[in-house]
C-alpha cells in the first residue's frame, strides 16, 4: 500500500509506463527487512529489457526487478534511492518524505 501520494500521482506513474517511459514514484513505506528506510522509490518501465539497461548504469541487477505486478519496477531504498534520484535530477521526490519525517521528530 502506498502512502503519501495522491491517486493522480499513481495514475501518472502508470500512464508513463504504459507510454514506454521509465517512471519514478516515491512514497512512504516501511519494511522490517530495511530498517531505517521510511520510503521507497519505484522505478518502472513496461519493457523489462529497457528497465534492466537503465538499472545497469547504477549497478542494479536485472534479478532485482519486481515482476509481480503489471508494472515491472526496481524498488530503491536508502542510499541507493537518494543517490539515484539525485543523479536523475529528481531528488525532490525523496526530499519531500525526508523533510516530513524530520519534522515529526
Amino acid at each position: 500500500m502506498a502512502f503519501g501520494i495522491t491517486r493522480d500521482e499513481l495514475v501518472q506513474w502508470k500512464s508513463k509506463i504504459q507510454q514506454g517511459e521509465i517512471a519514478f514514484l516515491t512514497h512512504y513505506w516501511m519494511d522490517p527487512r530495511f530498517p531505517g528506510s521510511t520510503s521507497v522509490t519505484k522505478v518502472g518501465a513496461q519493457d523489462i529489457y529497457q528497465l534492466a539497461k537503465w538499472g545497469e548504469q547504477y549497478g542494479l541487477k536485472k534479478q532485482w526487478i519486481d515482476r509481480k505486478e503489471s508494472y515491472p519496477h526496481f524498488d530503491l531504498f536508502g542510499e541507493w534511492q537518494e543517490k539515484i534520484l539525485r543523479l536523475e535530477g529528481i531528488e525532490d521526490q525523496y526530499a519531500k518524505f525526508v523533510e516530513k519525517k524530520d519534522r515529526t521528530l
